[in-house]
């Protein structure tokens, strides 16, 4: 699995949005400000998180982007799969392969089915609620001051 820009604009829009959640509607340009990036592209990727029912727009002077959906029902997992693709590192592991005549005899299958399911049980555990609320107490501890 490799993240590509567009997919860690993604994760980083969510993540803005899920910080912001109570909030309601932001507008790209202040999402690009938070999160650092190019307006033209964030738009591309809001776009495609629209698609995928991750986010919703809304048009007019109050016009903007908030997710479609609690922050909480939302995962990682959800979003490197859909934005990047299958999460597996080759594709035998993927389920109903059946192209590869060494398939029940693979050592290396079961390596890489394990990296998979590691890989799975982690991103698919954590959801853009947990990440804001890390967020936020990282946010906590680095604005006390004596």
């Amino acid at each position: 699995m490799r993240i590509t820009y567009k997919g860690d604009y993604a994760m980083k829009a969510l993540l803005d949005l899920s910080i912001h959640y109570e909030l309601g509607v932001s507008t790209i340009n202040d999402i690009a400000k938070r999160i650092d990036a190019p307006v033209k592209f964030l738009e591309q990727v809001l776009l495609d998180l629209k698609k995928g029912g991750f986010v919703e727009s809304r048009r007019g002077n109050v016009g903007g982007y908030q997710l479609a959906k609690d922050p909480a029902k939302i995962t990682l997992g959800q979003v490197v799969r859909y934005i990047e693709g299958p999460i597996e590192p080759i594709s035998c592991v993927e389920k109903n392969y059946a192209k590869c005549i060494d398939l029940g005899c693979c050592l290396f299958r079961e390596i890489w089915q394990k990296v998979a399911d590691a890989t799975s049980g982690i991103i698919d555990n954590i959801s853009f609620s947990d990440l804001a609320n890390k967020y936020n107490a990282k946010k906590e501890v680095f604005a006390y001051s004596i």
